[in-house]
């Protein structure tokens, strides 16, 4: 995937007047680019009257996704031109463009990752007959127009590039495309603020009105002199920050559209074998908890607990045995969870929440069996949804690199120690190779996940589940019982032919179901709990950075429809 943002620096061996730059016709600026004549200016102020945008190019296998993503998010990602494959020209936009040469600097992405910079696209032109180009509005569009109204821009000002910063917002997610949005700030005089409103607000192809004004924490953006993309740009005495949606927000999409690379862990019919044990088990011990936000209390994020919970509420259905082992410095707040799950009537009875300390070589082994004779096991088997798993190093990393080993008790220990105990088996349920479990495809994890290397998880599960989100990986082993036990000749074989069919049983089986409801009550417990989206931080209804309505939702929805279809049909 390339992208290209005008906003970025013009490459060339020329220093050009940048007043003239200003009256400089597209096309004569085309050709100024094309030729390499301009370097070391931002295109901000740029042939001014004229629309700037910003382009996208992507294979034509994510195009459809992508013009969903830019449509459902029209503030930052305005449409303005999508071409067919392999067409260089924007014929609604311009004349005699060409896409391979005109951009002042084209960025390459490889899963996700910069890949380098360059300064045509010439020498990919095969490539490119496979790939879609999408025009995005840009704010430098509107920049004349606030000139015009006597509001002054201060990056042009200043002869810098715009300050554009991350943001807490998240974007509506579509297919893989999913990330908070970005934008640009300026500092606008405190008397101009309803002129500048009034005229950025017709200009909805440039991004339109601002979307914040005022203070920048209520947004995420945390330092105002260190944005994350572009210049810092000084304001005057009076001025207010003012922020709009910006283009960027593609390249944040794309890195997560990308970047975490799931579809290379996913190891053939582990969910179907991780749930054909799980329905010969009779107890079942299920842990979670990654306190990815180390800064916050509790640290905990609302990925796993949802899915732990449903995978419970399904093996309580089906009379097994459930226990959850947390971290210590958890124990109250999950009981607390567990207690009032039960009362909204996610669970069926209270499940027993304990800990596990290491204290001694055989800790382990007594944990997991009576009296520690490995003849006689405690459970069945073991599950690990979104738990934080080990590393090669003996640490445990959130996504950022950051090291959480405080936070964590070494629950991997129990894992470990299954492996040489028979008849216990283990399941690892994860989204991103650096939970507990994901050890048996840690070598994808370090070839295409982002800071693989350091963050994989070294400890291994019978079982490998991948999912784009963790819980939704939960909610499909509850579905997956759920299938198995409506299955007469699955159902057979479990009770060995000798009594009766258990088809009084299949109501409850389908009370244990996660729905919409159930899920979004449940959720906001988490919330109310001061549990926070593991993405973003955010304390709200989101789950790695994705809003419950409609992202979560709409996948739960699904999952049901398949199931209980499934379920008529065996």
């Amino acid at each position: 995937m390339w992208r290209e943002n005008v906003q970025y620096i013009l490459k060339g061996s020329t220093m050009l007047n940048a007043g003239f730059l200003k009256s400089v016709l597209p096309a004569s600026a085309r050709e100024l680019i094309r030729n390499g004549l301009s370097r070391g200016l931002a295109t901000s102020g740029m042939s001014q009257g004229f629309k700037q945008a910003n382009i996208v190019i992507l294979d034509k296998k994510f195009a459809d996704d992508f013009e969903q993503f830019c449509l459902a998010n029209s503030g930052p990602l305005p449409l303005l031109y999508r071409s067919k494959p392999g067409e260089w020209s924007s014929p609604p936009l311009s004349t005699s463009s060409d896409i391979r040469t005109d951009c002042p600097q084209y960025i390459k992405y490889e899963r996700g990752n910069i890949a380098g910079n360059l300064s045509s696209l010439v020498e990919y032109t095969e490539q490119l007959k496979d790939m879609v180009t999408f025009y995005l509005g840009c704010s430098f569009s509107f920049e004349s127009a606030l000139l015009k109204a006597d509001i002054p821009v201060r990056n042009i000002e200043q002869g810098r590039n715009i300050s554009a910063f991350k943001t807490s917002i998240p974007c509506v997610s579509v297919g893989g495309f999913q990330c908070n949005m970005v934008v640009t700030m300026r500092p606008i005089p405190v008397d101009k603020l309803d002129a500048v409103v009034q005229v950025t607000h017709r200009m909805k192809d440039a991004h339109g009105a601002p979307v914040h004004i005022g203070h920048p924490g209520l947004i995420g953006i945390e330092d105002m002199l260190n944005p994350d993309f572009g210049d810092a740009v000084e304001a005057h005495g009076g001025d207010v920050p003012v922020f709009w949606p910006c283009g960027i927000t593609a390249s944040e999409a794309i890195r997560s559209c990308s970047n975490r690379g799931i579809k290379h862990l996913l190891i053939e019919k582990q969910l179907l074998k991780a749930c054909l044990s799980l329905s010969n088990a009779k107890s079942v011990l299920i842990t979670t908890g990654f306190p990815t936000h180390f800064n916050n209390q509790p640290p905990e994020e609302t990925d796993g607990p949802p899915g732990a919970i449903a995978i419970a509420a399904m093996l309580q259905a089906q009379k097994k045995n459930v226990v959850i082992v947390t971290d210590q410095r958890a124990l109250e707040m999950n009981r607390k969870i567990i207690e009032e799950a039960v009362e909204q009537g996610r669970l069926k009875t209270p499940v027993p929440i304990v800990s596990f300390q290491d204290n001694g070589k055989d800790s382990a082994l007594m944990f997991l069996c009576h009296d520690g004779n490995p003849q006689f096991p405690r459970f069945d088997h073991l599950i690990a949804i979104e738990r934080a798993g080990m590393a090669a190093d003996g640490n445990y990393y959130n996504a950022r690199k950051v090291n959480i080993k405080h936070l964590v008790d070494p629950i991997d220990k129990l894992f470990l120690k299954a492996q040489d105990i028979p008849g216990i088996s283990t399941t690892g349920i994860g989204d991103g190779g650096n939970e507990l479990g994901m050890g048996k495809v840690k070598e994808a994890v370090k070839k295409y996940i982002n800071n693989g290397d350091l963050i994989a998880c070294d400890v291994e599960a019978d079982f490998t589940v991948i999912a784009g989100v963790s819980n939704w990986g939960g909610y499909a082993v509850a579905c997956g019982l759920y299938i198995l036990n409506s299955c007469a000749i699955h159902e057979r074989y479990l009770r060995k032919a000798l009594g009766f069919p258990m088809t009084s049983e299949m109501v409850g089986y389908i009370l244990a179901l996660p729905t919409v409801q159930k899920e979004e009550k449940l959720l906001e417990l988490l919330v109310k709990h001061g549990i926070r989206s593991g993405k973003t931080g955010n304390l709200g209804m989101e789950v790695d950075g994705l809003l419950f309505h409609d992202t979560h939702s709409s996948m739960i929805r699904q999952l049901l429809e398949i199931t209980l279809g499934q379920a008529q049909s065996t």
